[in-house]
């Protein structure tokens, strides 16, 4: 298996044809895609093609904003974006807010980022709908390059029971999210009961080792990678239901 970084020249701004940014790119840095290729894209470059960079400017905070900001010495405004892009507040600790977004994903801040922007006033959200981009991006690169191939929309994400963060898909296309192993015989025989592969997940976080961040790298093709391709596939399949979420329920 191959992971290929794809360097992106200048900054994506609301409207700029993405798909086509990143064909250019792969033909600026020698790269055809192939047949089963999976083109990896970071959210944010995503998210602003898209235009859900916010100026923070005209925001206005409400009071539960202004309180919560006050208790984790955060920007109020940043907070309000935190709340408007949530159904729930999970838990607020140690200057972080951990929400449930709107797309249901469990994670800090609801995915509010200001990082690698040019403007410091101003903040990126989540695409809306992050499977319906990686769906687009799927169709116009299959029309322009002939390739069937499969798209992978990632986000950085912490994880509640280990250091460092890692990338995780949000968005996919083509592919499976997950690989079941369930009623399947482990080597010896046994019949495996709960065993099922993040797939998806783990594509993301391939990705990532080579999506430098502070180097213009917000693109990645894996290649060589057995996949079942889905023409339905959706990353909802790995958000957790809260029924089953151990950690939630405990909360409460």
């Amino acid at each position: 298996m191959q992971v290929i970084p794809v360097r992106v020249a200048g900054d994506v701004r609301p409207g700029d044809r993405l798909a086509d940014i990143i064909t250019g790119a792969l033909s600026d840095s020698d790269i055809e895609l192939a047949d089963n290729d999976i083109v990896v894209i970071a959210q944010k470059i995503v998210s602003k093609a898209e235009g859900r960079a916010v100026d923070l400017g005209p925001v206005r905070p409400s009071q539960r904003a202004l309180k919560l900001a006050r208790q984790l010495r955060k920007d109020p405004r940043i907070v309000e974006l935190i709340l408007k892009e949530s159904k729930e507040v999970v838990k607020v600790q140690n200057g972080i807010i951990i929400t449930e977004t709107k797309h249901g994903l469990v994670c800090a801040n609801s995915g509010v980022d200001q990082s690698n922007l040019a403007d410091g006033n101003s903040a990126v959200l989540l695409p809306k709908d992050p499977d319906a981009s990686a769906k687009k991006l799927r169709t116009v690169f299959r029309k322009s390059t002939g390739k069937d191939v499969a798209v992978v929309i990632t986000d950085t994400f912490g994880r509640p029971f280990r250091e460092g963060q890692v990338n995780v898909a949000i968005g996919i296309a083509g592919m499976q999210a997950i690989k079941s192993y369930i009623g399947k015989k482990d080597m010896f025989g046994s019949k495996l009961h709960v065993t099922e592969m993040a797939v998806a997940d783990e594509v993301a976080s391939a990705a990532e080792l080579v999506m430098n961040k502070s180097d213009g790298v917000p693109v990645a093709v894996v290649r060589g990678l057995e996949f079942e391709q889905d023409s339905k596939a959706s990353a909802k399949r790995l958000i957790r239901p809260k029924k089953n979420d151990l950690f939630r329920r405990c909360r409460e």
